[in-house]
Protein backbone atom coordinates (compact mmCIF):
# COMPACT_ATOMS: atom_id res chain seq x y z
CA UNK A 1 0.00 0.00 0.00
CA UNK A 2 2.91 2.53 -0.65
CA UNK A 3 1.81 5.54 -1.20
CA UNK A 4 -1.46 5.20 0.83
CA UNK A 5 -2.15 7.73 3.31
CA UNK A 6 -4.96 6.03 6.11
CA UNK A 7 -3.86 8.03 8.88
CA UNK A 8 -6.64 8.94 10.85
CA UNK A 9 -9.28 6.26 9.00
CA UNK A 10 -10.32 3.19 10.87
CA UNK A 11 -11.05 -0.47 9.25
CA UNK A 12 -12.29 -3.37 10.26
CA UNK A 13 -11.15 -6.30 9.43
CA UNK A 14 -13.25 -9.77 9.51
CA UNK A 15 -11.74 -13.10 9.83
CA UNK A 16 -8.21 -11.62 10.31
CA UNK A 17 -6.58 -14.02 12.79
CA UNK A 18 -4.11 -14.98 9.98
CA UNK A 19 -3.61 -15.59 5.89
CA UNK A 20 -5.24 -13.08 3.94
CA UNK A 21 -7.35 -11.42 6.58
CA UNK A 22 -4.31 -10.57 8.63
CA UNK A 23 -2.00 -9.49 5.59
CA UNK A 24 -4.70 -7.15 4.85
CA UNK A 25 -5.06 -5.86 8.44
CA UNK A 26 -0.86 -5.46 8.45
CA UNK A 27 -0.93 -3.25 5.22
CA UNK A 28 -3.67 -1.05 6.41
CA UNK A 29 -2.53 -0.51 9.63
CA UNK A 30 0.89 0.30 7.97
CA UNK A 31 -1.03 2.95 5.82
CA UNK A 32 -1.73 4.51 9.22
CA UNK A 33 -4.72 3.64 10.21
CA UNK A 34 -6.35 2.17 12.96
CA UNK A 35 -7.36 -1.25 12.39
CA UNK A 36 -9.74 -4.14 14.48
CA UNK A 37 -9.20 -7.65 13.60
CA UNK A 38 -11.98 -10.12 14.46
CA UNK A 39 -12.19 -13.65 14.11
CA UNK A 40 -14.20 -16.68 15.84
CA UNK A 41 -11.97 -16.08 19.41
CA UNK A 42 -10.88 -13.45 21.10
CA UNK A 43 -7.93 -15.09 21.86
CA UNK A 44 -6.67 -15.69 17.97
CA UNK A 45 -8.03 -11.95 17.64
CA UNK A 46 -5.70 -10.56 20.61
CA UNK A 47 -2.96 -12.48 19.02
CA UNK A 48 -3.29 -11.27 15.60
CA UNK A 49 -3.34 -7.96 16.61
CA UNK A 50 0.04 -8.06 18.50
CA UNK A 51 1.09 -8.72 15.18
CA UNK A 52 0.26 -5.43 13.61
CA UNK A 53 2.31 -2.16 14.56
CA UNK A 54 0.59 0.84 14.99
CA UNK A 55 -3.50 0.78 16.92
CA UNK A 56 -4.74 -2.45 16.31
CA UNK A 57 -7.63 -3.88 18.54
CA UNK A 58 -8.51 -8.03 18.54
CA UNK A 59 -12.06 -8.83 19.19
CA UNK A 60 -13.77 -11.80 19.22
CA UNK A 61 -16.71 -11.91 16.87
CA UNK A 62 -17.61 -15.01 14.69
CA UNK A 63 -18.48 -13.57 11.18
CA UNK A 64 -22.51 -14.56 11.68
CA UNK A 65 -23.17 -13.70 15.14
CA UNK A 66 -24.87 -10.89 14.68
CA UNK A 67 -24.91 -9.61 18.20
CA UNK A 68 -21.01 -10.14 18.05
CA UNK A 69 -20.90 -8.06 15.04
CA UNK A 70 -23.19 -5.30 16.77
CA UNK A 71 -20.63 -5.51 19.48
CA UNK A 72 -17.35 -5.15 17.52
CA UNK A 73 -18.93 -2.10 15.43
CA UNK A 74 -19.65 -0.65 18.35
CA UNK A 75 -16.98 -1.15 20.09
CA UNK A 76 -15.01 0.33 17.10
CA UNK A 77 -16.94 3.51 17.13
CA UNK A 78 -16.65 3.95 20.75
CA UNK A 79 -12.79 3.07 20.55
CA UNK A 80 -11.59 5.09 17.33
CA UNK A 81 -14.49 7.28 16.64
CA UNK A 82 -15.51 6.15 12.60
CA UNK A 83 -15.33 2.83 10.94
CA UNK A 84 -14.18 3.80 7.57
CA UNK A 85 -12.90 0.61 5.83
CA UNK A 86 -14.59 -2.69 6.14
CA UNK A 87 -13.06 -5.43 4.69
CA UNK A 88 -15.38 -8.73 5.10
CA UNK A 89 -12.69 -11.55 4.81
CA UNK A 90 -13.90 -14.01 6.71
CA UNK A 91 -14.52 -17.13 4.86
CA UNK A 92 -14.89 -21.13 5.15
CA UNK A 93 -15.12 -23.95 3.18
CA UNK A 94 -16.29 -27.18 5.48
CA UNK A 95 -17.63 -28.82 2.54
CA UNK A 96 -15.40 -30.36 0.51
CA UNK A 97 -16.40 -33.18 -1.63
CA UNK A 98 -19.29 -33.92 -4.44
CA UNK A 99 -22.15 -30.95 -4.02
CA UNK A 100 -24.64 -33.66 -3.87
CA UNK A 101 -22.60 -35.20 -1.42
CA UNK A 102 -23.26 -32.22 1.31
CA UNK A 103 -25.67 -31.94 4.24
CA UNK A 104 -28.03 -29.17 4.81
CA UNK A 105 -25.37 -28.16 8.03
CA UNK A 106 -22.42 -27.84 5.50
CA UNK A 107 -23.85 -25.85 2.98
CA UNK A 108 -26.28 -23.38 5.42
CA UNK A 109 -22.15 -23.13 6.92
CA UNK A 110 -20.61 -22.12 3.68
CA UNK A 111 -23.15 -20.02 2.52
CA UNK A 112 -23.91 -18.06 5.66
CA UNK A 113 -19.77 -17.51 6.83
CA UNK A 114 -19.19 -16.48 2.44
CA UNK A 115 -22.25 -14.96 1.51
CA UNK A 116 -24.04 -13.41 4.76
CA UNK A 117 -21.72 -12.62 7.26
CA UNK A 118 -20.61 -9.81 4.38
CA UNK A 119 -24.17 -8.80 4.04
CA UNK A 120 -24.52 -8.46 8.09
CA UNK A 121 -21.65 -6.92 8.34
CA UNK A 122 -22.06 -4.26 5.54
CA UNK A 123 -25.86 -3.78 6.98
CA UNK A 124 -24.14 -2.78 10.32
CA UNK A 125 -20.91 -1.01 8.81
CA UNK A 126 -23.42 1.12 7.06
CA UNK A 127 -26.28 2.04 9.35
CA UNK A 128 -23.44 3.00 11.92
CA UNK A 129 -21.03 5.30 10.27
CA UNK A 130 -20.60 4.62 6.35
CA UNK A 131 -24.30 5.15 4.94
CA UNK A 132 -23.80 8.93 6.59
CA UNK A 133 -20.46 9.75 6.32
CA UNK A 134 -19.03 7.80 3.20
CA UNK A 135 -16.36 4.69 3.63
CA UNK A 136 -15.28 1.45 1.44
CA UNK A 137 -16.33 -1.98 1.65
CA UNK A 138 -13.96 -4.50 0.15
CA UNK A 139 -15.66 -8.13 -0.08
CA UNK A 140 -12.60 -10.64 -0.61
CA UNK A 141 -13.67 -13.92 -3.11
CA UNK A 142 -11.51 -16.32 -4.68
CA UNK A 143 -10.72 -16.92 -8.83
CA UNK A 144 -12.75 -20.03 -7.71
CA UNK A 145 -15.76 -18.14 -8.02
CA UNK A 146 -15.33 -17.64 -11.99
CA UNK A 147 -14.94 -21.25 -12.47
CA UNK A 148 -15.69 -24.98 -11.80
CA UNK A 149 -13.30 -26.77 -9.58
CA UNK A 150 -13.89 -30.42 -8.53
CA UNK A 151 -15.04 -30.70 -4.85
CA UNK A 152 -15.46 -27.25 -3.62
CA UNK A 153 -18.60 -26.82 -5.89
CA UNK A 154 -20.01 -24.72 -3.00
CA UNK A 155 -17.41 -22.87 -1.93
CA UNK A 156 -17.03 -21.69 -5.09
CA UNK A 157 -20.98 -21.18 -5.88
CA UNK A 158 -20.59 -18.90 -2.55
CA UNK A 159 -17.75 -17.17 -3.64
CA UNK A 160 -19.75 -16.48 -6.82
CA UNK A 161 -22.66 -15.54 -5.07
CA UNK A 162 -20.22 -12.62 -2.97
CA UNK A 163 -19.29 -11.14 -6.27
CA UNK A 164 -22.49 -10.97 -8.21
CA UNK A 165 -24.14 -10.09 -5.11
CA UNK A 166 -22.20 -7.25 -3.88
CA UNK A 167 -23.38 -4.38 -7.02
CA UNK A 168 -26.70 -5.83 -6.58
CA UNK A 169 -26.57 -4.63 -3.05
CA UNK A 170 -25.27 -1.50 -4.14
CA UNK A 171 -27.89 -1.38 -6.93
CA UNK A 172 -31.08 -2.44 -4.78
CA UNK A 173 -30.17 -0.24 -2.17
CA UNK A 174 -29.79 3.11 -4.93
CA UNK A 175 -33.37 1.90 -6.48
CA UNK A 176 -34.92 2.00 -2.82
CA UNK A 177 -33.49 5.63 -2.13
CA UNK A 178 -34.54 6.58 -5.64
CA UNK A 179 -38.06 5.20 -5.35
CA UNK A 180 -38.53 6.61 -1.61
CA UNK A 181 -36.93 9.89 -3.31
CA UNK A 182 -40.23 9.69 -6.30
CA UNK A 183 -42.45 8.65 -3.36
CA UNK A 184 -41.67 11.66 -0.80
CA UNK A 185 -41.85 14.24 -3.79
CA UNK A 186 -45.17 12.42 -5.15
CA UNK A 187 -46.54 12.97 -1.37
CA UNK A 188 -47.45 9.38 -0.96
Amino acid sequence: MAGLDLTGRTAVVTGASRGIGLAIAQAIASAGANVVLTSRSQEASDAAAARVSGSALGVGAHAVDEEAAQRCVDLTLERFGSLDILVNNAGTNPAFGPVLDQDHGRFAKTFDVNLWAPVLWTGLAARAWTGEHGGAVVNTASVGGMAFEANIGLYNASKAARTTGTPTVERIDALVDKACRIAGEAGV
